[in-house]
């Protein structure tokens, strides 16, 4: 099943504008990191790795706001860090609804209990959750006992209370495709979850563990198997139908980096989340002044392995809407 409806038709209505005003690079969704600080250290990020006093810092609630009117991105993912660690997190997430945006709020969730009186549910905003496998993996990736079942317990509280929830799931080479079926399947059937997100693991360079990362040939027999035998159809996964087909290798597409970009304490970060070749104080500074055609597979050896949502699902969701039959698919999730 493809992402929800109102997502889309407000994501293609914004990629019209941007094709009527002859715009070459648009934010799709930013990534906003108002902290870097976490309560777990997981083998797969490198967040925490930060300085000290970069990891004391909280960004302004203005600031945080500024940089998304700035981007024009209809939508938005509150990274970190643990955003729920920062003290006005829901103030940040009430300006941004209040002034159109889609709200993704990222979360370990084990905090999700505590601040989840500050938030209301609303139609533009829902709980994204990182569940990294079922409970011994999940546990493991996020080396904290009891993780998973916080984190499901979480879910099932913010969903009582009538709060839309999507999940975000990371994959690396030790997972086989049965455990990427037994996570969808227990988030999609069991759990309840409104949507799922899957990205196949990027050797981020702060990441402490290097060693677990997919290559492309990995991902794509990894996404095939496990999306076999109709289960992809089954699960309601927040994806374009073409960055599905990406993932599996029925379609190969150019990065587009600019689409997903990312904005920290640091700044607008060149030329993605996931590289690190310096910062931007402005999204027009980003955007004029980042040599964009040195970045890709082919260009990078840094971006050879990956297959990141970030990079790829902007190329796959420009590529839908540029299609009448891509965008009808699209629409009935096939």
């Amino acid at each position: 099943m493809a992402m929800p409806l109102r997502q889309s038709i407000r994501l293609g209505a914004y990629l019209a504008k941007q094709k009527l005003q002859r715009k070459e690079k648009y934010a799709v969704l930013v990534e906003l990191e108002p902290l870097f600080a976490c309560n777990l250290k997981c083998g797969g990020c490198g967040k925490i790795q930060q300085p000290a006093h970069l990891l004391k810092q909280r960004m302004p609630v203005q600031q945080a706001v500024g940089a998304v009117e700035e981007s024009g991105a209809p939508m938005v993912s509150i990274a970190g860090g643990e955003p729920l660690m920062h003290p006005q997190i829901d103030e940040i997430t009430r300006i941004l609804l209040e002034r159109g945006k889609i709200v993704f709020l990222c979360t370990n969730a084990l905090l999700l209990p505590k601040h989840i009186h500050k938030f209301k549910p609303h139609r533009n905003f829902a709980w994204m959750v990182h569940i990294d496998g079922l409970e011994e993996k999940h546990d493991a990736s996020v080396r904290k006992e009891g993780g998973f079942q916080a984190a499901v317990d979480a879910i099932k509280l913010a969903k009582e209370k009538g709060f839309r929830v999507m999940t975000n799931t990371t994959f690396f080479n030790t997972d086989t495709p049965q455990d990427v079926i037994d996570v969808l399947d227990y988030l999609n059937d069991e759990v309840g979850v409104d949507n799922m997100q899957l990205s196949p693991g990027y050797a981020y360079e702060k990441a402490p563990d290097q060693e677990h990362f997919l290559g492309v040939q990995q991902t794509r027999e990894l996404f095939k198997k496990a999306f076999g035998d109709g289960r992809r159809k089954k699960w309601r996964l927040n994806h374009s139908p073409l960055f599905l087909d990406f993932l599996e290798g029925k379609r190969d597409f150019e990065c587009t980096p600019w689409g997903i970009p990312s904005y920290s304490l640091l700044g607008w970060q060149r030329p993605c989340y996931l590289l690190d070749d310096g910062y931007a104080k402005t999204w027009r500074e980003l955007i004029e002044d980042t040599d964009w055609d040195k970045f890709g597979r082919g260009k990078d050896p840094r971006c050879a392995n990956c297959m990141a949502h970030c990079g790829y699902e902007p190329t796959a969701v420009i590529a839908t809407t540029s299609s009448l039959k891509e965008t009808i698919r699209a629409a009935v999730g096939a």
